[in-house]
């Protein structure tokens, strides 16, 4: 496969993700300000230290056991009812757990930072110390789920992104077969008559094929390069309608450092050739206007409709899959407010108008 072609990339980073060290410091750090905090409370940071190993025990076992078992079992099936009896079995196990241990190994006089110290389970210790669990697991949870939200958000926002950038290729991409299938027709017809433009047509046609296989990659070109790969189009459209055809360009502004998305315009003057020049008996006047002002390009092009009897109005037609085109590049390439395309469809002019930011 060649560089160009469109690749799916994985947007999985692993740096995206928690890892064993984000939790060693978040507890690391929660446990010594915790510590810190009783032990002063306490003026005692020995004791501290100790219910804190206990305490801290409990809490990553309860935290873990909530947003790696019961929320991915429970909350995320739907079973409210079913997680919050669990959870609550939980917290109460836990309580019981922690008073057993601290009444049997530290102190038989338990809760000294309550309002009174106890020497067997109370409702008033549960409630309190299930209330206290709670608020730790509610807080890790809600680190955590964030921490979920932002990394579920960027590959989103990242597959979105991806996603626009194909889609924009692959419509990009579907503007060459159009020119080149008229162009070749073109030289086509030349060399049946032998025509002494031939030569000519061959080096602009080569001209305009570099320019699409290798200044066409990127999603901005720079607006000279692009107006030099137009006006090729239309020497060659020029060589092919001889005197029949009248082109009035006009070029107006400054086009230096500004940008554009590769044959963003071409679609358009195709469709002008298409049901204006190619579809019309006797001479006509294609009109082709390009202002830059400030920080955007005003495009304007106009040409003259094909008699009733020879216009029929094809909506699978090669010039309406282009301007289909157009205007999702325009969509997914740009914002809402940095274009805004106009389209005239009179009785005798068929009349485009493009105001697209370029800086």
């Amino acid at each position: 496969m060649e560089q160009n072609e469109i690749t799916v990339q994985n947007n999985y980073n692993p740096n995206n993700r928690i890892t064993l060290k984000h939790h060693i410091i978040f507890w690391v750090i929660y446990f010594i300000l915790n510590t810190l905090r009783w032990g002063s409370y306490f003026d005692d940071y020995s004791y501290s230290l100790i219910t804190n190993i206990l305490g801290f025990a409990i809490h990553m076992s309860l935290c873990y056991l909530n947003i790696y078992v019961l929320m991915p079992k429970f909350v995320f099936k739907k079973k409210y009812l079913l997680y919050i009896l669990i959870l609550l079995l939980s917290l109460f196990t836990a309580v019981l757990i922690k008073f057993n241990v601290t009444y049997l190994l530290f102190e038989h006089e338990v809760w000294p930072e309550g309002p009174e110290r106890i020497d067997h389970l109370t409702l008033n210790y549960s409630v309190n110390m299930m209330i206290g669990e709670l608020y730790v697991i509610a807080f890790v949870t809600a680190i955590k789920t964030t921490m979920d939200w932002l990394s579920e958000h960027k590959r989103l926002t990242d597959l979105e992104k991806e996603q626009m950038e194909t889609q924009l290729l692959f419509l990009r991409n579907q503007v060459s077969p159009h020119f080149f299938f008229n162009t070749l027709n073109n030289i086509y017809s030349l060399a049946l008559e032998q025509s002494k433009k031939t030569p000519d047509v061959i080096l602009k046609l080569s001209e305009v094929m570099r320019y699409l296989l290798y200044e066409t990659k990127n999603k901005r070109k720079s607006l000279e390069s692009e107006l030099k790969c137009i006006k090729n189009y239309l020497d060659l459209e020029e060589l092919r309608h001889s005197e029949n055809l009248e082109i009035e360009m006009a070029i107006s502004g400054s086009t230096k450092n500004k940008t554009i998305a590769p044959l963003l315009l071409l679609p358009f003057i195709e469709n002008a050739f298409k049901h204006g020049a190619n579809k019309n008996i006797g001479k006509i006047k294609i009109k082709i206007n390009f202002n830059v002002s400030d920080d955007f390009l005003y495009f304007s092009i106009s040409n003259p409709k094909p008699a009733k009897n020879l216009y029929e109005k094809k909506e699978n037609s090669f010039g309406g899959i282009g301007l289909m085109n157009v205007k999702k590049r325009l969509n997914l390439g740009y914002k809402k407010e940095d274009y805004q395309l106009d389209i005239s469809d009179k009785d005798e002019l068929y009349k485009v108008s493009l105001k697209l930011k370029v800086a």
